[in-house]
């Protein structure tokens, strides 16, 4: 178990050590920085019950009544600054998704494209380190909107879930593939090893998709975070493979990026066509949510390029710590 980062991810540790209600108070939530680290790890610890649960924690956690109604406070905090951070946020898929399907022609600041023709090894190891967060339970946060879905969404949905879980291969389920990566990166592949050295900004991009996944109420923003991740993925994936190849990082580190390519490629035809347009059809009064979770990511993962930027080019670890022999 991390150690907490303030009073309500503290509270959220030491409840989960003893057994008991978490120690917090109203105020405490309602003056807590939204996008800070304390507040996003609380919500990260909280929505982990929900996946692998932590050592030593009872599984009946999960649905403590005490860590639920803290999780909604918590919940609520975020919800509202991501609304507040968009006010002008399209209200339409098309308006959301046309900017990000066309490739910019100035790739300047793009993290991936910086990676690519100038990263330097030790960068692509903190790249991963903070990916690792995600991409070791990639797609589990998505499969919660199947259920959620009836006919042609969900049968794309269920079709691009199988290729993201190895198609029926334990060896090639995605998570696995990033694991082989971080081996080739002389990292710790193991679940949740560097929670610690996750700054905020990369806990929300987590946060956001446990959020949506976690609620049917907001299953149009989880497919609209989906198709985001799937329309942009086969470009950035292209570069970061580049870059993987460039630096020597491994054949594991650069086949993980280069599965991507082709099969995101697919999935976007399939996620935007299929898996939104079958959506629409059954519930057409949710594409203002599908936009919405659309606008959010792109809102989230740009927080975290700026962070990784702003200490790349002081010169420091975009992590809370270093990692040794960086």
């Amino acid at each position: 178990m991390v150690e907490g980062r303030g009073e309500l991810s503290g509270a959220v540790t030491r409840a989960l050590r003893s057994g008991g209600p978490p120690a917090y108070t109203t105020a405490s939530v309602l003056k807590a920085d939204p996008w800070g680290e304390d507040l996003q790890l609380a919500l990260y610890l909280l929505y982990e019950l929900h996946y692998r649960g932590f050592d030593g924690v009872d599984d009946t956690r999960e649905w403590d009544p005490d860590l639920l109604r803290l999780r909604q406070a918590l919940e609520t905090r975020f919800l509202h600054a991501l609304r507040a951070e968009l006010p002008d946020a399209p209200g339409t898929v098309d308006e959301a998704f046309a900017p990000l399907l066309v490739e910019p022609v100035d790739l300047s600041g793009s993290l991936s494209q910086h990676l690519a023709t100038e990263g330097e090894l030790w960068q692509l190891r903190e790249y991963a380190t903070l990916r690792s967060l995600y991409h070791l339970k990639e797609a589990d946060p998505h499969a919660w909107v199947i259920p959620r879905l009836t006919g042609r969404a969900k049968a794309a949905m269920v079709a691009i879930e199988y290729d993201e879980f190895g198609a029926g291969r334990a060896d090639r389920v995605h998570a696995r593939l990033f694991a082989d990566l971080m081996g080739d990166l002389e990292l710790d592949p193991a679940y949740g090893r560097y929670l610690d050295q996750a700054p905020a900004p990369l806990l929300a991009t987590v946060n956001l998709m446990s959020l949506f996944g976690l609620h049917r109420a907001l299953r149009g923003a989880l497919v609209g975070h989906f198709a985001c991740v799937e329309v942009t993925s086969s470009p950035g994936s292209r570069r970061l493979a580049k870059a993987m190849r460039r630096c020597g990082a491994g054949p594991a580190a650069e086949h993980f990026y280069a599965e991507h390519v082709e099969a995101d490629a697919v999935h976007e035809q399939l996620v935007r066509h299929e898996v939104i347009g079958g959506l629409l059809a059954d519930e057409p009064d949710l594409e203002a949510d599908i936009a919405f979770g659309c606008a959010a990511t792109v809102l989230l993962e740009d927080r975290l390029a700026d962070h990784i930027r702003t200490a790349w080019e002081q010169g420091r670890s975009a992590l809370r710590t270093a990692l040794p022999g960086d």
